[in-house]
């Protein structure tokens, strides 16, 4: 081959370097190890792939920790003089060790911030060895599920010696106005020497369509060391982010010298407008918007912390049809790739750092620390040392991301901190109330006089608050800094509330007038709310609340000490598997405009019921109750399979004026919704098979319906594939719905079996889980239990050529195959 016809080195490589790890829970450096390594690709979660136990920890989720050993060896063409590589992992829980070609590299405690290492001067051509300890032997250093092991993507870099920075690239909105947009872009070079001027090219374009919206060009005069540079350039006519219309762009920049490309990199971002008022709420884009938040851990259900996009985007899309606008990441940084779906699905996203700061959080117990052993130990050890640079790495990561609109420094912290319970006056000898709905028990004068009083510690709330919100606004002064607070009555007087912009209120909505009669300055959100209809009506009546995030939107492994076998908190509106739960209809019922209703039933309970025959109207004993429901919805069924005359209570949820109930064909009445105080229609009534349905009306017409029909006995299986079909090639994911049907196809959910899988071609079964909280089968298994008649399998497509061929089968004998053609 001539000179002249050689393929030019790209300037900058990003490769994915997820694939061909080695794995083994032993230490691999012991002379009494075996060849124990099995092949992995990342991300991966070690623990999720164990039986869940009950010698474990619930807090954990009933799931082992251990210490775990990644091995990669890889080539490299050698670098030339002017060439530099990094390695870049989006995180790892936790505790981690690194070495390359037995160099150690360095250590990353917190499992959630991404970081990276230069790894330049330890590479080799050929036969690079990367050795990566992982230790999560404190089974119990979280208060829910961590996961264990790299389980979020890593990256390969490299890059000319004269390069730009990991993360330096940031795209600022200086100015929006109706059809003109100037934004600020800002990055920093790094050069080994001065050597004369680099021309600097950027284009923008629309990222869904490739058009390009805007340019700029200029000459640059270059600088030994770290050169920061700023340019601005305007769009014209800019399509605004926004959940209803996630509009994104792309500004791509190169750095040339005569012919000689030096650099290209490339910054996804979106335009959009916000701000937080103390006497109007939130504003997006220049309109009022409510907040329609839920909070989600970062576990997906079967998979672990190991989450494929394709669950992601499943668990996403679900919660939009319910009208959720906006997510808070709880409690830690998110990853990269749940952020980017975040962008082009459209989710507001508060971004949060940490769960604890100076004094640890006790794991098991969700208070102020009462155990010390060493399986409790968190990052509280590691604060002082690491918080900054890992506070840093993350926002520095995330900072492009439109979907991000609030930063949080911490969650629940006050608990820690011993002097802000006590002045608080809550959980004293002398104090009686409830915590949910009674006011502080101390005036702010009473709290203030014993902050003055109470003797100090080590470390004080304020100052670590103004630490780290200091840290945030030298990297980002375009969104607030927020916090969740407990004890918010105490945090608006201890120095922590006087760090933040707007504060974020924890299961407090009898504060929400306190804080605007008390501190009127500072906006207030609910970071943290129970998901029942009392916390939406207390927002949506208050127009200085920006809104809430509820608690939760999906359930989550962990948080459940002492509950053996429940290894799930239930409090969300989706199941671990993604099956909508009786919340999600209501808040769907809120927060959407499409007429809807749903069906739910239960056994009648006296104890909760009351039961009037002649009108067959069902009332709570405690007509006051709906006021202070909790977390924990009770088990509701979909289906129409009762045994005869059984009194079933019966549960309607719709945004319509009025519903109507019939029983094969007969009317049972009408109600309004006006007249439901807490938003759900009742009725009661003795069992009888055939057809339950419930009409929502509007100004007297149809507009929604939903039908429970009397089935027969399980007689076949129903296999719903919920994703597109995989492309050759491409690695893919597939949710398979099982669902037990009758000889009529109808949908059996009263009744449940075994299901046992067998799967053949390039493909992988990855789990299975059918949603119940106390189902304690592994989900690395080939069999399951099906709950309501159903269950969910997760396949994953190698991308390979050939046929895969999923069989169900179950102990009744009959059995469904699925095939797909690669």
């Amino acid at each position: 081959m001539s000179t002249s016809s050689k393929i030019t080195k790209p300037s900058r490589q990003t490769i994915d370097f997820n694939a061909n790890w080695q794995f083994q829970l032993q230490d691999p450096r012991h002379k009494s190890a075996g060849n124990e390594w099995r092949t992995i690709s990342l991300p991966h979660d070690w623990s999720i792939e164990q039986p869940f136990s009950s010698q474990y920890e619930g807090a954990t989720a009933y799931l082992p920790g251990g210490i775990g050993w990644y091995l990669k060896t890889f080539d490299l063409a050698e670098l030339s003089e002017n060439q530099r590589a990094f390695l870049l992992f989006d995180g790892i829980y936790n505790n981690a060790t690194l070495w390359l070609n037995n160099k150690k590299l360095g250590e990353q405690r917190y499992g959630y911030s991404p970081f990276y290492f230069e790894i330049t001067e330890q590479l080799k051509a050929h036969d690079n060895q990367l050795l990566i300890k992982v230790d999560r032997s404190r089974i119990a250093d979280s208060r829910w599920y961590p996961g264990s092991g790299i389980y979020r993507d890593v990256k390969l870099i490299t890059v000319n010696s004269l390069h730009t920075p990991i993360w330096s690239s940031v795209v600022d909105t200086i100015e929006i106005n109706q059809g003109f947009a100037q934004i600020l872009h800002k990055f920093s070079i790094v050069s080994p020497q001065a050597s004369g001027n680099i021309q600097v090219d950027s284009h923008v374009i629309e990222l869904d369509t490739g058009r390009p919206v805007a340019s700029y060009q200029h000459l640059l005069e270059l600088k030994q060391g770290l050169q920061k540079c700023e340019f601005s350039c305007d769009v014209l006519q800019p399509k605004l982010w926004s959940p209803e219309s996630p509009q994104l762009y792309q500004i791509t920049t190169t750095l040339s010298q005569g012919s000689k490309e030096l650099d290209c990199f490339s910054t996804t971002f979106g335009l959009r407008d916000f701000q937080f008022t103390n006497q109007h709420g939130f504003f997006l884009n220049g309109q009022a918007t409510k907040i329609k938040g839920v909070c989600l851990h970062h576990d997906g259900g079967l998979v672990g912390a190991a989450v494929p996009d394709a669950v992601w985007e499943r668990r996403l899309k679900r919660l939009k049809q319910a009208g959720v606008n906006a997510i808070r990441m709880a409690h830690n940084p998110a990853s990269e790739s749940l952020l980017t779906l975040c962008d082009r699905l459209g989710f507001l996203v508060q971004d949060e750092f940490f769960d604890e700061w100076d004094f640890p959080k006790d794991k098991r117990l969700n208070m102020n620390e009462q155990h010390s052993d060493y399986a409790s130990r968190g990052y509280a050890e590691f604060f002082r040392h690491n918080a900054k640079q890992d506070l840093k790495n993350a926002l520095r990561a995330h900072i492009n991301h439109p979907c991000i609109f609030m930063w949080s420094i911490g969650n629940e912290i006050e608990w820690t901190y011993p002097r802000n319970v006590e002045a608080t006056g809550f959980f004293d000898a002398n104090w009686n109330g409830n915590y949910f709905w009674n006011l502080p028990p101390n005036s702010p004068q009473q709290i203030s006089n014993k902050l003055k009083s109470l003797p100090h510690h080590d470390y004080d709330i304020g100052q670590t608050a103004q630490q780290l919100a200091q840290w945030v606004r030298e990297e980002d002064l375009s969104r607030p800094v927020t916090a969740n607070c407990i004890l918010p009555s105490v945090s608006y007087l201890s120095g922590y509330a006087k760090a933040l912009d707007v504060i974020g209120f924890s299961y407090r909505q009898v504060l929400y007038d306190y804080g605007q009669q008390h501190h009127p300055q500072l906006p207030i959100i609910s970071n943290e709310a129970l998901p029942q209809w009392h916390e939406w009506k207390a927002v949506s009546e208050r127009p200085h609340l920006a809104g809430l995030f509820l608690w939760t939107g999906i359930d989550y492994l962990g948080e459940v000490h002492k509950q053996w076998p429940n290894k799930t908190l239930s409090a969300g509106l989706l199941d671990t598997a993604g099956f909508k739960k009786a919340p999600y209809y209501l808040f769907q019922s809120l927060w959407c405009d499409k007429p809807m209703v749903q069906i739910h039933n239960q056994e009648f309970d006296e104890e909760r019921f009351i039961y009037k025959p002649e009108s067959l109207s069902l009332e709570e004993r405690d007509s006051q109750a709906w006021k202070k429901k909790l977390w924990i919805w009770p088990e509701q069924q979909q289906h129409w399979n009762y045994k005869g005359n059984q009194l079933i209570a019966i549960e309607v949820i719709s945004n319509c004026q009025e519903v109507e109930l019939q029983l094969n064909g007969r009317s049972l009445g009408s109600k309004s919704l006006a007249e439901q105080a807490d938003r759900i229609f009742r009725w009661a009534l003795p069992f009888q098979t055939g057809e339950l349905v419930a009409l929502a009306k509007n100004k007297g017409k149809v507009v929604a319906q939903h039908r429970l029909s009397t089935t027969q006995a399980a007689s076949d299986l129903l296999v719903t594939v919920e994703d597109p079909a995989p492309e050759k090639g491409q690695i893919a994911y597939q949710h398979l719905l099982i669902q037990l049907v009758d000889n009529e196809g109808k949908a059996v959910k009263h009744q449940n079996t075994q299901l046992n899988f067998e799967l053949q071609g390039p493909a992988e079964l990855v789990g299975l889980d059918n949603g119940y909280s106390t189902s304690i089968h592994a989900y690395k298994t080939k069999q399951i239990n099906t709950y309501q008649g159903r269950a969910l399998a997760l396949i994953k497509c190698t991308g390979e050529a050939g046929n895969i061929s999923l069989r169900v089968t179950t102990p009744e004998g009959y059995f469904k195959v699925q095939q797909w053609q690669l």
